[in-house]
């Protein structure tokens, strides 16, 4: 049997440069904006609530507003290796 599971969550926007990327988040059952950044080169991964007033200030300037919120990093998921 197979189990499958469908996240709640919407990215309304999404951006990609040097190597970080950025999404912005909206939980349908919560209703709730989060954002998510990732740093594809070392991996490192945080992910924070906001305000919806702060969303796109947020989006734009995920670490200063991290800094502010004082939100830690999460661990990553491990990223394959291909040969």
């Amino acid at each position: 049997m197979t189990t499958t599971t469908f996240s709640d969550q919407r990215e309304l926007a999404h951006r990609t440069s040097d190597g970080i990327e950025v999404s912005l988040l909206w939980s349908k059952r919560s209703n709730q904006i989060r954002i998510a950044v990732l740093d594809t080169r070392s991996c490192e991964a945080l992910e924070f609530a906001v305000n919806p007033s702060d969303a796109l200030d947020a989006f734009n300037h995920p670490y200063a507003y991290a800094a502010v919120q004082r939100v830690r990093g999460i661990a990553a998921p491990p990223v394959p290796v291909t040969h």
